[in-house]
C-alpha cells in the first residue's frame, strides 16, 4: 500500500493539537490530526468544563447547608440525572463540532492512536503515513496503579458519568482531581474516604491553607487516611474491598466505588516513541524552548505531554501556537513559562499564583509573609463560611508582591487580581491604592496587606 504523506501530522485533538494544526493549515501546509478518543480533548469533554458544571451543584448544596437556620429551611434536593443531562448538553456536541471545524479547514482526521515505525513514519488505521513534521499533543492519562485488582478502579471519567451518587466511595490520591471530587460526592450524600500515601493532601499548595481545607472536608464527612498504602482491591457482591497498609499493619475497608485519583502522567506509552528516537521521561516528551524534541528535530510536543508544561489549559493553547509558529517560520519563537494561577474547585476554593513561601525565601534575601485566618471577616460571616484564609508574599526590598495563596469562596476569581498585580510588578502601596467594589472578596485583598504606610 502506498504511503500517504503530509507536511504535518498532529497526534492529539485537544486545544494544543488543534491550535498547532490550524496554524499550519492556514499557512498552506497539508495537515492531518489523529485521536484515539473523541475529538476535542480532555478539558472540554471529560475534564475542566464538565467538572465545573457538575461541581456547581455541590456548591449550591454546600452554600445552602451553610445558611441553614439563617433563612434556609431546607437544603435543595439535587436531581443527579438532570445534572448529567445538563452536563451532556455541553459535552456531547464537542466531538462532532470539532471534527466539522477541522474538516472545513482541510485537515484530514484519523480516529486511532498512531504508532511510530521510523523517524518519519507512523501507522494509523491500518495505513502507513509519513510526514515532514510531527506534533505530539496527547495530553495526560490517569497514572496506572499496580497492585492486585487495580483494574477494578474507576477514574475521573467514570465520576463525571456516574448514573447516581454512590452510597460510599474511596479515593486513592489527594491531588486536584481527588480533592475536588471527594468534596462533590461527600456534599451530595456519599460516605467518602480519602487514601493518601504521603502525610498530607495537595502537596503543591500552601500547607497553612491546605490544613484548613482538609478540616472543612472532614467536617463535611470526608475521612482522610494519610501515610496509607493501598495493596489490593477485591470485588464483593455489592462493594469493593480495599486492602491497605498503615502503621505496619494490613487492614481493609469497603465501598461501592473506588477511584484512582493518584495523579496523571504523559500519554506516550502507546506511541512507540523509541522507534523514532524520540526521548521522553516522567515529565513528558523532552523539548527545548521552541517546543521541539531534543532528540528529533522534526518532532514538536506541546500541552500537558511536553516536558515544559504544567497541566493547565491556558499553557496548552500557548504551546500549540508556539509549536505551529516554529514549524511554519523556523525556530523563531521561544516558550517562556508565564505566570499562571492554579485553582482547586472545592468549597472553599484553594488558589495559588507566583512563588510559594519556600520558593520566595530561597530567591529573595528578605520576604514579608502576610498570613491570616479571616473567617471572622464580613464576607465569610455573611455566608457562614467555615474557612477563609490567605498568605501573600512580598519581596521586602522592592515591596513587590511575588506570591499569593487564597482559600475562599471566590478564590478562583480573586486570584486573578493578584496575578495581574504580580505581572505588573505592583508594590503593596500601588496595590492598596486601587479602588474595588465593596463589600467584595477582591476588596478584602487590600486588607490582607497590612502595610500601614
Amino acid at each position: 500500500m502506498k504511503t500517504k504523506h503530509y507536511n504535518v501530522f498532529v497526534i492529539g485533538s485537544g486545544i494544543a493539537g488543534q491550535t498547532a494544526a490550524k496554524a499550519c493549515v492556514a499557512s498552506g501546509l497539508t495537515v492531518a490530526i489523529s485521536d484515539k478518543r473523541e475529538f476535542g480533548g480532555t478539558c472540554s469533554t471529560r475534564g475542566c468544563d464538565p467538572k465545573k458544571i457538575v461541581i456547581q451543584f455541590a456548591d449550591l448544596a454546600q452554600h445552602s447547608n451553610q445558611l441553614k437556620g439563617f433563612g434556609i429551611k431546607k437544603s435543595p434536593k439535587i436531581n443527579w440525572k438532570a445534572v448529567q443531562k445538563f452536563k451532556t448538553s455541553f459535552t456531547k456536541p464537542v466531538p462532532s463540532s470539532t471534527e466539522s471545524d477541522l474538516k472545513d479547514l482541510g485537515i484530514d482526521l484519523y480516529h486511532q492512536s498512531p504508532k511510530f515505525i521510523s523517524k518519519n513514519e507512523i501507522t494509523v488505521e491500518g495505513k502507513t503515513i509519513s510526514a515532514d513534521k510531527f506534533v505530539i499533543a496527547t495530553g495526560y492519562v490517569a497514572r496506572p496503579l499496580e497492585f492486585e485488582g487495580s483494574d477494578l478502579l474507576k477514574t475521573s471519567d467514570d465520576i463525571l458519568n456516574l448514573k447516581k451518587i454512590p452510597k460510599s466511595a474511596i479515593f486513592i490520591g489527594s491531588g486536584y482531581v481527588g480533592m475536588e471530587f471527594c468534596y462533590m460526592l461527600s456534599t451530595l450524600g456519599c460516605d467518602v474516604t480519602m487514601i493518601e500515601v504521603s502525610d498530607t493532601a495537595l502537596t503543591q499548595f500552601d500547607s497553612f491553607l491546605v490544613e484548613k481545607l482538609i478540616k472543612v472536608l472532614e467536617n463535611n464527612g470526608v475521612k482522610f487516611m494519610f501515610n496509607t498504602k493501598p495493596t489490593a482491591v477485591k470485588k464483593l457482591k455489592k462493594n469493593l474491598k480495599l486492602t491497605y497498609e498503615k502503621d505496619g499493619k494490613s487492614k481493609t475497608i469497603k465501598a461501592r466505588k473506588i477511584f484512582n485519583t493518584a495523579g496523571r502522567v504523559p500519554a506516550v506509552e502507546k506511541l512507540n516513541l523509541e522507534n523514532a528516537g524520540i526521548k521522553a521521561d516522567a515529565s513528558g516528551v523532552l523539548v527545548n524552548d521552541f517546543m521541539q524534541s531534543t532528540s528529533h528535530e522534526e518532532v514538536y510536543a506541546c500541552g500537558d505531554v511536553s516536558s515544559k508544561s504544567l497541566p493547565l489549559t491556558p499553557l496548552s493553547g500557548l504551546q500549540g501556537y508556539i509549536a505551529g509558529h516554529n514549524i511554519i517560520n523556523g525556530n523563531s519563537k521561544e516558550f517562556e513559562n508565564p505566570l499562571v494561577p492554579s485553582i482547586v474547585f472545592t468549597k472553599p476554593q484553594l488558589a495559588s499564583v507566583g512563588y510559594s513561601e519556600e520558593e520566595a525565601k530561597s530567591r529573595y534575601k528578605n520576604v514579608i509573609v502576610y498570613k491570616g485566618d479571616t473567617s471572622d471577616w464580613f464576607n465569610a460571616k455573611k455566608e457562614h463560611a467555615e474557612a477563609y484564609a490567605y498568605k501573600i508574599l512580598v519581596n521586602e526590598r522592592t515591596q513587590k508582591i511575588v506570591g499569593a495563596h487564597l482559600l475562599s469562596t471566590h478564590a478562583n476569581e480573586t486570584i486573578n487580581t493578584l496575578a495581574m498585580a504580580i505581572n505588573a510588578g505592583m508594590t503593596i502601596r500601588e496595590f492598596k491604592k486601587q479602588i474595588f467594589t465593596y463589600p467584595s472578596y477582591t476588596n478584602d485583598l487590600k486588607s490582607m496587606l497590612k502595610d500601614d504606610d
